[in-house]
């Protein structure tokens, strides 16, 4: 069973890695490897699809160190997988915005400048990606890697077009802490268009699903960031 799988990599990172030492993440071994062909071994990975945008440095915590990190991060996914993971790339917004002030209740005329930072064109791009990919007839499983809503009307549209000629599962990417409950919740709007879905990652999965700590390439090799 032919299966491409869709990485939103902004709710990756927020979901499962932020504060965590997992960052240096393969999304191959944990996510085909543990997930996916655990879930139907019938399955054959064609492709990973990766959405994500470049750091902007100045709002970063670790500023311009951030921005390298991530970028080796990707030249690692492609130097290591140069066949099988694509990097599809949106872009962060920096924008001055005017915005309430917490309160309660709320007052509109109540507010205060701030910077307000945003990823865009994730959302569509998956869409895009995901739907013409079945519409060109080359998967049959088509798994999405995402707790964002936004994304259930690309589910709906392929679930109605091409009804069971191609399988649909969803991972929410949420950290399972044992013994703790998170506190995302998962999205039943995605899950409701489904075949499968799989409610978490759990903590052993993320921690021995790591990349190697030096990549060879045809120059310099990759290291691991040392933050990382």
């Amino acid at each position: 069973m032919k299966t491409v799988i869709y990485v939103d990599g902004y709710n990756l990172f927020y979901g499962c890695l932020k504060h965590s030492d997992d960052k240096w993440l393969d999304v191959k071994k944990l996510l085909f490897d543990k997930i996916v062909y655990a879930q139907n071994p019938k399955s054959q990975l064609t492709q990973i699809k990766f959405f994500t945008a470049d750091i902007k440095a100045k709002v970063a915590s670790r500023g311009q160190d951030a921005l390298i990190a991530q970028q080796t991060y990707h030249r690692a996914l492609e130097n290591l997988y140069p066949d099988m993971v694509k990097i599809i790339k949106g872009y962060y917004s920096l924008d001055k915005a005017s915005l309430p002030i917490y309160q309660k209740p709320p007052d509109k005329n109540n507010k205060i400048d701030v910077w307000r930072l945003e990823e865009k064109q994730t959302d569509v791009n998956i869409a895009l990606e995901a739907y013409r990919d079945a519409a060109k007839g080359i998967v049959k499983q088509q798994v999405f890697v995402s707790n964002d809503t936004d994304l259930a009307p690309a589910l709906a549209a392929i679930r109605e077009d091409f009804g069971n000629n191609i399988d649909l599962g969803v991972v929410i990417p949420i950290r399972k802490i044992k013994g703790k409950r998170s506190h995302r919740p998962c999205n039943q709007q995605l899950s409701q268009y489904a075949n499968w879905t799989r409610h978490y990652i759990t903590e052993p999965e993320l921690s021995n699903s790591q990349l190697p700590e030096m990549i060879a390439t045809h120059k310099k090799p990759i290291y691991k960031p040392q933050y990382w």
